[in-house]
């Protein structure tokens, strides 16, 4: 992965980035779900009994209350983000990290064409000509180094680094 990122920069990528707000909106997604329906539950049985025993794997009635949680989730975010179809929610559910995935994968093979992720080797200046530090510049020093200790048989330190005075990470 390190050699990867050195030679075609996959973090700055669109479609990497498309498939970490796939997987990580996807938990986060899922976690959320999971919350509004442990909040919404139509209890079925009696203070002095588990919750739990009110329900069976295979009843085809409702557990929780759809219109409860509908209805906060929209006043908490707003009213569109919010589903009122418990089939469209769980395709959404199920197809929000699959998405992400893909276009993880689809990142990784136009690489395989040389596609690599947004080249920033310029660093910015101002106008008397001052390099201004940023990440960019850190991930591109980061790169030259990764790449240069991948060679099999690099005995020197890559001049592009050794000439030039390392950015500050501080300000």
């Amino acid at each position: 992965m390190i050699v990867f990122q050195a030679e075609h920069n996959i973090l700055m990528h669109p479609f990497h980035m498309l498939g970490v707000a796939g997987v990580f909106g996807g938990s986060l997604f899922s976690g959320m779900h999971g919350s509004l329906v442990t909040s919404s539950l139509i209890r079925e049985t009696t203070e002095n009994e588990s919750a739990n025993e009110g329900y069976r794997f295979d009843q085809e009635e409702e557990t929780y209350n759809i219109v409860a949680a509908h209805g906060y989730f929209g006043r908490l975010i707003f009213q569109y983000a919010s589903f009122n179809n418990s089939r469209s929610l769980h395709f959404f559910l199920a197809a929000w990290p699959v998405v992400g995935i893909w276009f993880t994968a689809l990142g990784i093979s136009t690489m395989a064409f040389n596609l690599n992720g947004f080249n920033f080797n310029q660093s910015v200046v101002d106008s008397s000509g001052r390099v201004i530090n940023t990440w960019a510049d850190i991930i591109n020093r980061a790169n030259l180094g990764m790449e240069f200790m991948h060679e099999r048989n690099a005995h020197n330190f890559p001049l592009d680094l050794a000439a030039v005075k390392a950015p500050s990470t501080n300000g």
